[in-house]
């Protein structure tokens, strides 16, 4: 029987000492890094990444502009577009319209000693041409920002899906104790930025404690995470103590993988008190290290985040994803290129040269890309030319963690329109990562309304081996 106080409450030491026997068999594996309980057949062969940097250039960025050279595009500019390109493709929001051709607007440069073309809106990245492998042939399923966003997140364009982050941290953990394994940050520069939703790194129907958490790179990095005026840590420990105790006794008697994951997301804040801050104080970064990435201070910037995303790699953190929000150039194009690139190129070089001195790019994997491309053809949305959505064929890059670097793979047509040599889906990209991280794809599932879900679904996804060492 527990202890009651004089004034019939419990005391606090007594109900903790007495449910301490249960505290300690049934929330150890909450309290201990995930990597701890994850599956324990995994990794399912060597693994040549432990962790994943997504730079996710939100919003569609032209692959026409930046990584596919397209001479005969630019010799058909203004020109009607072949029908035999478009009919009976989807279309966003050129429907109706006059298809005319639209010519690159940026010259292209072979860089390195691969000799890959790269933009020169892209003047840093191509000084890491030698390390990176451009996939040309990248298509998916969904034409609008949304539900394509879903499908690059999830693998389908069924919202409520688990997101590649939250598969990742269910299979592998995390080797951070002090951190959520899966962290997401946003910045943007240029025009509007594209809205995102939450649910794209949402847990889905796996256990709550793999969805992705929101970094924030000004203000309160996160929501909530700082005590009140007048409550001490020690008084935060004492409540969390009680508050863990209560949550054992309901799962004792009603057990829940949900409790289990209320109990780890409170203790995990708590750690965070102290983990955070640090993490977000740049202060004490190298001269030379700000100057590489173009930052000086917590200014919300992609700059600001890639060098975040660095010390989380440092820090174990599994799976880390950048949004940068203002790729959706439907009207002025060369502008609105010209920004965005300015705000990612630098950076983006920065990281991968400072991951590959620090001898963290080996088994670091970096993906850099969007949830689609943009049309071949003319957009008149405003006073200045732009592009609109494209999903038939687009550009993406990955380096790092077993990656060929020098590498580019894959084509579209002669104007850019269709993937046609080596098409590589959302999906084989999906199962390449996985493959990288040690995963089978076809074997990491998760039991859900008597189906075994998995990241990359039923539909046949292969891993593009060609670009892997």
């Amino acid at each position: 029987m527990f202890t009651s106080s004089p004034c019939g409450g419990l005391h606090r030491r007594a109900f903790l000492g007495q449910v301490g026997v249960s505290v300690g068999a049934a929330a150890l594996t909450t309290l201990l890094p995930a990597r701890c309980w994850a599956h324990d057949s995994l990794p399912h062969h060597r693994p040549t990444a432990k962790r994943v940097i997504f730079l996710y250039m939100s919003g569609g960025p032209s692959h026409l502009e930046l990584f596919d050279h397209k001479p005969e595009l630019a010799r058909r500019h203004l020109t009607a577009m072949p029908e035999s390109f478009t009919r009976g493709q989807p279309i966003a929001q050129l429907q109706n319209a006059e298809l005319k051709c639209f010519a690159p607007q940026f010259r292209f440069r072979r860089s390195g000693q691969s000799g890959q073309e790269i933009s020169e809106l892209l003047p840093s990245v191509s000084r890491v041409a030698d390390d990176i492998a451009v996939v040309r042939s990248m298509h998916t399923d969904q034409i609008n920002h949304d539900p394509a966003h879903t499908v690059m997140n999830t693998g389908t364009q069924i919202s409520g899906r688990p997101s590649m982050g939250s598969w990742i941290l269910y299979g592998l953990g995390s080797e951070c104790e002090n951190l959520p394994g899966f962290i997401v940050m946003t910045s943007f520069a240029g025009r509007n930025p594209q809205p995102i939703s939450m649910r794209q790194w949402s847990a889905g129907f796996l256990p709550g404690q793999h969805q992705g958490v929101p970094f924030y790179s000004t203000g309160e990095p996160v929501h909530y995470l700082s005590n009140p005026p007048g409550i001490s840590r020690e008084h935060q420990r004492d409540t969390i103590d009680a508050v863990r105790g209560l949550n054992e006794i309901r799962q004792q008697r009603s057990p829940n993988p949900e409790i289990s994951t209320r109990i780890a997301q409170y203790e995990m804040a708590f750690r965070m008190q102290t983990s955070v801050p640090e993490l977000m104080d740049i202060a004490n970064e190298p001269r030379h290290i700000k100057q590489l990435y173009g930052v000086e201070s917590a200014d919300g910037s992609f700059a600001y985040n890639c060098l975040l995303a660095r010390r989380l790699a440092e820090r174990g953190v599994r799976f880390i994803q950048l949004y940068h929000r203002d790729w959706d150039h439907h009207d002025n194009i060369v502008g609105y290129m010209r920004i965005c690139a300015q705000a990612c190129d630098r950076p983006t070089f920065a990281l991968i040269h400072d991951l590959k001195q620090r001898g963290l790019l080996d088994d670091t994997l970096i993906i850099w890309g969007g949830e689609f491309g943009r049309t071949p053809m003319v957009q008149f949305k405003g006073r200045e030319p732009g592009r609109d959505h494209h999903i038939r064929g687009f550009s993406m890059f990955l380096a790092g963690g077993g990656v060929k670097g020098g590498v580019t793979y894959g084509a579209t047509d002669e104007l850019g329109y269709r993937a046609v040599d080596n098409p590589v889906h959302v999906r084989d990209l999906h199962a390449t990562m996985l493959h990288t991280l040690g995963i089978d794809h076809t074997r990491l599932t998760y039991r859900h309304q008597g189906l075994d879900m998995r990241l990359t679904g039923v539909e046949p996804a292969r891993v593009v081996q060609e670009i892997l060492k």
